[in-house]
């Protein structure tokens, strides 16, 4: 006997799929969005079995809520918050999320003109890792995500005075990671020009 399997040509008859229950659906939209949502989860949570783990919850909250999506919207950006959302909860549970560090060397102002020319987006990304999870949420919220500070307030549970200082903070950490490594750069540059 032959099995047909639906093919969905739009958007529409895969969310339609999914308030359904179908699990080819289900498997569709892990495959079309797992790699971005997996990317999303990384930037809070930097161990990888974490954001796996975080990701996964995430779909399982997708399926569970399906009903609840209004369609006027972008299906990839609602799931994108709900993927925050569990990150989010993830850190908090494991009380990851507000960590706080000394800024005493943070008036160093980088050189701007040299980060464009010689960063490139994943080194970028792994300076933003290298944040403490309270900073680097907050700065994924507010510079990725465009969440306002009230917002991140409510999501958080903090004042929007704390999200606007969190935010201070690991733009400041951003600042003197970026000099140290333009620093690590310069002396290498140096050391090779005298090696040769």
């Amino acid at each position: 006997m032959l099995r047909i399997i639906p093919f969905f040509t739009t958007e529409a008859q895969l969310i339609a799929a999914l308030k359904r229950g179908e699990n080819r659906a289900h498997k569709l939209v892990y495959e079309r969005f797992s790699g971005k949502m997996l990317a999303v989860c990384t930037r809070y949570c930097t161990n990888r079995d974490d954001a796996e783990e975080v990701m996964l919850d995430g779909f399982m909250r997708v399926f569970e809520k399906i009903g609840q999506f209004r369609e006027d919207g972008s299906f990839e950006g609602w799931i994108r918050r709900i993927m925050v959302t569990e990150s989010l909860m993830f850190l908090r549970r494991n009380k990851q999320l507000r960590q706080e560090v000394a800024l005493d060397d943070m008036l160093i102002e980088p050189d701007y003109d040299w980060a464009d020319a010689t960063l490139n987006e994943n080194d970028l990304l792994g300076l933003i890792g290298q944040l403490p999870e309270g900073y680097r949420s907050i700065f994924n919220l507010y510079a990725i995500e465009s969440y306002t500070h009230a917002e991140i307030a409510e999501l958080l549970g903090i004042s929007e005075g704390t999200s606007k200082s969190q935010l201070s903070r690991a733009r400041a950490l951003l600042q003197a990671s970026l000099k140290k490594l333009e620093q690590q750069q310069h002396n290498e540059r140096t050391y090779q020009k005298t090696a040769s």
